[in-house]
């Protein structure tokens, strides 16, 4: 069976630096890939904070095996450089399909032809990126969701073309990495997470741009009628305004609306969610 152990993340926003450290935390070698420095001090500061997180949730405060996972990361600004020993890359690259496309462009010309490609992509098909990565029979979708460390599923959704060779690989790697492998057993935009999220989450943004409630009164109506932990914009804020504004951008009418009030009231102003401290609510 193929084993991959030695994985690149593309992107370290907020999940793709959880992703890193999810890896790096399962013991196996990984590096993070951005377009520049500023992205890469960023993310050592991301990185930085999970330490603690990992440390309360796994270890009860104890921070020798999430500060060992931290100082075993690597991070690097050059594509080359950051793939040449993957067997598995993972592309955590901002929700638009031109930006994902070109990335794959790029990264065919320099991953080894054994390396196995997987996209992060929330709602887009693997199969409209398939054709750019120049190895379609090993490549497919791996699905982290956010704070993977507790919320542990990993989707693993392949094409018409990925092999199962590969397939059976990456569920091998989520497994190996502390996820539940769920697997997807045809293409569906949105998975099964975010088959059942995403629709929650436009109902709640029709409900804010059409008037008919404000952001409080969604939430609460949402937690105390069903009992969830979390209403509809504080997930927005944890999944993140530019993820929501680009996802929303492709949508309907009432979805380009709310795109258009994410723009010009939260992401214009620095308002990205928790990873700013600021989105729909303020953060500590």
């Amino acid at each position: 069976m193929m084993i991959l152990n030695n994985t690149t993340v593309l992107g370290t926003g907020v999940l793709g630096s959880q992703i890193i450290f999810q890896t790096a935390y399962h013991g196996l070698p990984v590096t993070g890939y951005d377009i520049n420095e500023a992205a890469l001090e960023t993310a050592s500061k991301r990185l930085d904070l999970l330490v603690t997180r990992y440390a309360e949730f796994f270890d009860g405060g104890d921070l020798t095996k999430a500060q060992a996972a931290r100082d075993s990361i690597l991070l690097t600004t050059d594509l080359a450089e950051a793939v040449k020993d993957a067997d598995l890359v993972i592309e955590a690259v901002p929700e638009a399909l031109q930006i994902k496309q070109d990335t794959y462009e790029r990264l065919a010309q320099v991953a080894p032809e054994r390396t196995v490609f997987a996209t992060n992509s929330s709602t887009l098909l693997p199969s409209m990126i398939a054709p750019h990565t120049k190895r379609p029979e090993k490549f497919l979708a791996l699905h982290y969701a956010n704070e993977v460390w507790k919320n542990n599923t990993g989707e693993v959704m392949g094409t018409a073309q990925t092999g199962e060779e590969a397939y059976e690989a990456v569920v091998d790697f989520a497994e190996r990495t502390g996820l539940v492998p769920i697997r997807v057993l045809k293409e569906q935009p949105g998975y099964v997470l975010n088959s059942l999220l995403v629709p929650l989450l436009q109902a709640a943004s029709g409900l804010l741009v059409n008037g008919v409630a404000d952001v409080p009164t969604i939430d609460k109506t949402w937690k105390i009628a069903t009992g969830a932990p979390k209403g509809p914009f504080e997930i927005y804020d944890i999944v993140g305004l530019n993820t929501a504004y680009n996802i929303s951008s492709m949508g309907d009418e009432t979805n380009k609306k709310f795109a258009a009030l994410l723009k010009t009231e939260y992401i214009d102003k620095g308002k990205l969610g928790q990873a700013t401290g600021e989105g729909f609510y303020k953060y500590q």
